[in-house]
């Protein structure tokens, strides 16, 4: 148990998890700023106002909160922001409740899924807060 404690608590590890809850948003990001046009066509689906600038501002938070995650630049905060942009993000385009079989089954696997990255920053800030905030001493 010791040796599996002090292999899986490594700084390597941390990051990496830190690496996977964020590789959503850095694909999301990259997609977007790559493929302006799908990411106005996107939120113009959804029926979201200013479809640029809102592409603009995801692109942003996509990117920047996770390379402050990933930098521990104030990760905490980054950490709070994905999580708020999640929530928002899985009303906008996760409202399950208002559909039809098939497409109903998917979008609630995929709103009850967010939640569980919303619960994931969120823990990343509690730690990081708990543990004194930006380049504290962690594992």
């Amino acid at each position: 148990m010791n040796a599996l404690r002090k292999a899986f608590t490594t700084a390597a590890v941390h990051w990496f998890a830190l690496l996977c809850l964020c590789a959503a948003y850095l694909q999301g990001g990259i997609s977007k700023a790559t493929d302006f046009a799908g990411a106005l066509a996107e939120f113009q689906h959804f029926g979201i106002p200013m479809p640029a600038l809102i592409a603009i501002a995801t692109i942003v938070v996509e990117l920047g909160a996770s390379l402050m995650i990933l930098t521990d630049f104030h990760r905490w905060l980054g950490a709070l922001a994905l999580a708020g942009f999640t929530l928002f993000a899985t009303f906008v385009a996760n409202r399950f409740w208002g559909m039809a079989p098939p497409e109903r089954f998917m979008a609630a696997n995929a709103f009850f899924e967010h939640w569980g990255l919303i619960g994931g920053f969120v823990l990343v800030a509690w730690h990081d807060l708990r543990h004194g905030g930006d380049n504290a001493a962690r594992p």
